[in-house]
């Protein structure tokens, strides 16, 4: 590691010349910024091959994350805060003439993710390698990751996510791992073995670049493993090469393909198995070369499966070890049995993954035997232990109606079975997975979610890092529940206003790209009001728009009617094929073109929708939120990370409780955020009474009427049409999440949030208590969980 500013400039210079073959005042700002990266990579390159000797000599288990998603956003400075050189490098290429800033503004969001679940898994793999854990990530290499979202004409677009234009400069690729993954073909009985042999397969090269996860202030350096698709050496005799090589490029070139068709979700599926397999392959390789049997994998080896995507790596690892490996049946299923754990992040059935048979079989042949086996063993066990085995049945099946359940797979063949929150839990435990639960009541087990503070904390509010340096000291970037110490200050006069003045500041910093990108001109003294999250009807942003519109309209009908100023931003992709989705973004984006343009209420009212929104966004977003919007029907949303990442800088939570709102506002009591809405047992109520009806809400309040009516009155667009899918959800098909049985209360509690935010001092006591109460949802904590409770991993030993 170069040790001062002095060593860095002299390799960095050195790295320009021998890599571009030009001094470095010629180079271009992509070269130098190519080379920036390609030096940090290589600094904790060291460290990285020193752990994996280090976890191999000492034979400790490991832990490997498999999860189709990683949103891990921008890594370089956040690589170069955890090894501690991002001080030297930024004064080294000062004295280069570079601004660190320019070059750090050239990387892109890699495209490796979505929404939460791909966030989480990317927090996670920090706070692993942070905890000295061994613990790895197994995923795809894709191309374009899922789409940039491009606002046109209010309407979202979706373009491809170039991420890797310039490459990326944190893989090395492993072709001496490479595995083959094999899809289509029949399966044989093969008399000379004695097994089953899967023949006339298409062969696909899976191979392998590790990136580095640096953990902070400490050498341990972990991996996440990306899987892409090559042409094989086994090329099928019996097929096309131009179509063979067109179907090796689809495995990795998009995250989630659009599956309203058979080919898409053919190609999903293809996905899922890939990564799977590849991964598995690997790992048994990697084993059998320090142990020499699979005898003790599990002992050795855990494997968490990051929600449904990746179950196929149950019958997968039965596949191999039976297979390929001369285990017979029972040995096979005690090593998987104790080798998965599942984490279940929804109880939307839609969301809750089954594959038709039809498909599996022609695709995955073996596979889905072993499917087959697994299920009829299943079957066998529920009759020995429930006395009324045929009404159990049709809650726990794993082939059931055409269809493989794959939640249902998971359960069956896991030793552990998590939510992520702990009311998604109860619900799991009590409602939607209760027949599971009584079938195997030790598996079942919560572990709410939690965010790295470093890089949403410490990273992303240098500002906010600084008072609280300047406060508590700095114990708390290792130690997150040091946080608390805050508590002690939360009533000083001078600590509110300096924290009020620290808000105020990245407020500008918001306000300054909302200006450049959005050309909206918006009060950085005016409530910040911010809902930036995946577009679902169940994460109710249209219940935002609703309660804008019922503020424009009294703002319009009475001049008497008055509000503190207010910006309401959003942030949101919706999924290519999700049309309502897409309307209200379409509706957020209308409202805001009428709302801003009124000269007797943009003084008062301002409404921005950021595009292409993600990580590196959202860390300019979080510090400047005044007020968090977590506003979901109750029982829905499994947990919830950006209501963490907003606590977690100081803003005010206005929401149900939902998901780790519950436990946000055990924390913080009810004077430090704001809660409305119908819990998650009315709303359960309200759904199995079938007594809810729309009309009724929208009958007897005239102020609702008014709103729904705006859209399909023209108010919101020439065509009294464009809206009319958002009007028929509501009222014609009886408002499914409960937005009209929240309204009036979802309004009183935004009179509430005005009302504390005119109290400056007791504002900024809020939010300083907020923040002081965060550290419970740092990740730090959930990996202690996971690695002591079903994990059983210690930290790297040195």
């Amino acid at each position: 590691m170069f040790k001062n500013k002095e060593e860095f400039k002299t390799e960095f210079t050195k790295r320009i010349i021998e890599g571009y073959g030009r001094p470095l005042k010629e180079a271009h700002i992509t070269e130098k910024f190519m080379v920036l990266e390609k030096l940090i990579r290589d600094q904790a390159a060291i460290n990285w091959a020193l752990t994996k000797e280090e976890v191999q000599d000492s034979q400790q288990k490991q832990m490997t994350y498999f999860s189709m998603e990683f949103l891990i956003g921008r890594l370089l400075v956040n690589n170069m805060m955890n090894l501690g050189v991002y001080d030297i490098v930024k004064e080294g290429l000062a004295d280069l003439d570079i601004n660190i800033h320019e070059l750090e503004e050239l990387e892109s969001d890699p495209g490796l993710g979505n929404g939460g679940l791909g966030r989480l898994a990317a927090c996670f793999m920090d706070s692993l390698a942070s905890l000295s854990m061994p613990g790895h990530g197994n995923t795809l290499r894709y191309q374009y990751g899922l789409f940039k979202q491009k606002i046109v004409d209010g309407y979202q677009t979706e373009i491809p996510d170039q991420w890797m234009s310039i490459g990326n400069m944190w893989e090395i690729r492993k072709p001496k791992h490479a595995v083959d993954v094999r899809f289509w073909g029949k399966v044989i009985w093969d008399d000379s073995t004695g097994r089953f042999k899967h023949v006339d397969a298409e062969c696909i090269r899976a191979v392998p670049y590790d990136m580095p996860i640096i953990g902070n202030e400490t050498t341990v350096t972990n991996t996440l493993r990306l899987w892409d698709a090559e042409v094989s050496t086994n090329i099928p005799t019996n097929k096309d090469f131009r179509q063979y090589s067109q179907e090796v490029n689809e495995i990795c070139q998009n995250l989630y393909p659009d599956d309203s068709t058979l080919a898409g979700r053919t190609l999903r599926l293809k996905q899922q198995y890939f990564f799977v397999s590849a991964g598995l392959q690997a790992l048994i390789k990697s084993h059998l070369r320090t142990y020499k049997t699979l005898d003790n994998f599990h002992e050795k080896n855990v494997i968490q499966l990051n929600d449904t995507h990746p179950v196929l790596a149950i019958p997968e690892l039965m596949r191999l070890l039976i297979d390929e490996h001369d285990y017979d049946w029972e040995d096979a299923w005690d090593i998987v049995s104790h080798t998965m754990a599942y984490t279940n992040h929804t109880i939307l059935s839609e969301a809750l993954e089954k594959w038709p048979i039809d498909t599996m079989r022609a695709l995955l042949p073996r596979v889905y035997m072993m499917i087959e086996e697994i299920n009829r063993r299943f079957i066998g066990y529920v009759k020995e232990h429930v006395s009324n085995p045929d009404e159990v049945f049709n809650h726990v099946l794993i082939i059931k109606d055409g269809q493989v359940h794959m939640a249902h797979l998971a359960i069956v063949g896991s030793f552990s079975v998590n939510g992520v929150a702990r009311l998604h839990t109860d619900i799991l435990i009590h409602q939607e997975m209760k027949a599971f639960a009584e079938l195997y009541p030790t598996k079942f087990n919560n572990k709410t979610n939690g965010i790295t503070h470093r890089r949403w904390l410490a990273y992303a509010n240098p500002q906010l890092k600084e008072l609280l340096h300047d406060t508590i000291g700095d114990h708390w970037i290792k130690e997150p529940d040091e946080l608390e110490k805050l508590m002690a200050y939360v009533d000083d006069p001078d600590i509110q206003k300096r924290f009020m003045q620290v808000k105020r500041d990245r407020k500008r910093i918001l306000a300054r790209y909302i200006q450049k990108n959005n050309g909206i001109l918006v009060n950085v003294d005016s409530i910040f009001d911010i809902q930036v999250k995946r577009l679902h009807a169940y994460k109710r942003q249209l219940l935002n728009v609703l309660h804008i519109i019922y503020l424009y309209q009294e703002m319009k009908r009475n001049p008497e009617f008055r509000i503190y100023p207010r910006t309401f931003i959003f942030g949101a992709k919706a999924a290519p094929a999700y049309f309502f989705a897409k309307k209200v973004i379409k509706l957020i984006n209308s409202v805001a073109d009428v709302v801003n343009s009124d000269p007797e209420t943009s003084d008062y009212l301002k409404v921005v929708f950021l595009e292409n929104y993600g990580v590196t966004l959202a860390e300019m977003i979080m510090p400047a939120a005044d007020v968090s919007e977590q506003i979901s029907t109750a029982g829905k949303e499994a947990s919830g990370t950006g209501n963490m990442k907003f606590m977690m800088n100081g803003a005010l939570t206005l929401g149900t409780l939902d998901g780790a709102n519950v436990e946000i506002h055990e924390r913080v009591g009810d004077d430090y955020c704001e809660i409305f809405g119908l819990t998650a047992k009315e709303v359960d109520s309200l759904r199995q009474s079938g007594q809810y009806n729309a009309w009724d809400y929208y009958n007897n309040n005239i102020k609702l009427k008014f709103v729904v009516d705006s859209l399909v009155d023209g108010s919101w667009s020439a065509s009294r049409e464009e809206f009319r899918i958002i009007f028929e959800e509501l009222m014609n098909y009886n408002d499914e999440y409960f937005l009209l049985a929240d309204f009036d209360s979802y309004i009183k509690a935004q009179q509430d949030v005005e009302k504390r935010y005119l109290d400056k001092s007791a504002w900024a006591k809020m939010c300083l208590i907020n923040i002081a109460k965060s550290g419970f949802f740092s990740s730090d904590r959930t990996i202690k969980q996971y690695a002591d409770e079903i994990w059983h991993i210690q930290p790297v030993k040195k």
